[in-house]
């Protein structure tokens, strides 16, 4: 069955990235949380988007040049872009929320300060939090860069692990969507993750035959919803889990 990961906490429904976000998913059950981690100034794991503050915050300037402490002033913006009384969380604090919690699963992908370029040692904080949290087992690590995904490796050989292809990425090769999948299975990677206009019934059995789960992100639209529950991906990722849980729900 096709889980339901909330994209960002549910970025159409709360301040995306946030405590509120994850912690309201979980209350409505969604199968996964999806979240992304930068690296601050003081060796920090923030949550959140964009290399820079300004699109998602009160705040202005790169993640890479703040602190803990500026995590904790800047606040959030709600999907209306208005300023909320949500912080910038840190990776332990959505771990702690998220461990109390139902047996969410966690899908971490790990961001650099630029396209194509690695924050050093993040990889090293994120897998040593989801291991003082106890959810080795519940995460899966996901990247664009196959670099973070071979230095998980190195680090972890046994956790899980998501390589990520956008349209974009799959044009500009000027190949068929199918070719995502001897990508991953290069990686060596456990999942494939794909822009949901990518996804196709050749791509499914594609990635069935390579023994890949296959997630498609992110997924909004009703029938795009519909659509990608009709193919059974693995993982639907969308802003909006109420909806495609209710969707689910109603197929069933």
């Amino acid at each position: 069955m096709t889980q339901i990961a909330a994209h960002r906490g549910g970025a159409a429904l709360w301040p995306e990235n946030s405590l509120l976000a994850f912690q309201s998913a979980i209350a409505l059950g969604s199968d996964l949380l999806e979240l992304d981690v930068h690296l601050t100034r003081d060796r920090t794991v923030a949550v959140i988007h964009d290399a820079t503050f300004e699109r998602t915050t009160d705040g202005a300037g790169p993640v890479a040049a703040a602190t803990a402490a500026d995590l904790r002033r800047l606040r959030l913006r709600g999907p209306g872009a208005a300023a909320s009384a949500e912080h910038v969380p840190t990776l332990d604090e959505v771990l702690a929320a998220t461990s109390a919690a139902t047996p969410v699963g966690l899908l971490v992908e790990v961001k650099g300060p630029a396209t194509g370029v690695r924050y050093e040692g993040l990889e090293e904080l994120v897998l040593a939090g989801l291991a003082r949290a106890g959810l080795q087992a519940r995460a899966t690590v996901m990247a664009f860069n196959p670099d973070v995904i071979a230095r998980v490796h190195e680090l972890a050989p046994l956790a899980r692990t998501t390589c990520l292809f956008s349209r974009g990425m799959v044009e500009r090769a000027g190949v068929r969507p199918e070719q995502a999948v001897e990508w991953a299975v290069a990686a060596g990677v456990t999942d494939l993750g794909v822009e949901y206009t990518l996804a196709n019934e050749r791509l499914v059995a594609a990635a069935r035959a390579a023994g890949l789960a296959l997630g498609v992100w992110t997924v909004n639209d009703p029938e795009d919803i519909r659509r990608m529950l009709g193919l059974g991906v693995d993982i639907l990722t969308s802003d909006r889990p109420d909806l495609a849980k209710r969707l689910q729900r109603d197929s069933a």
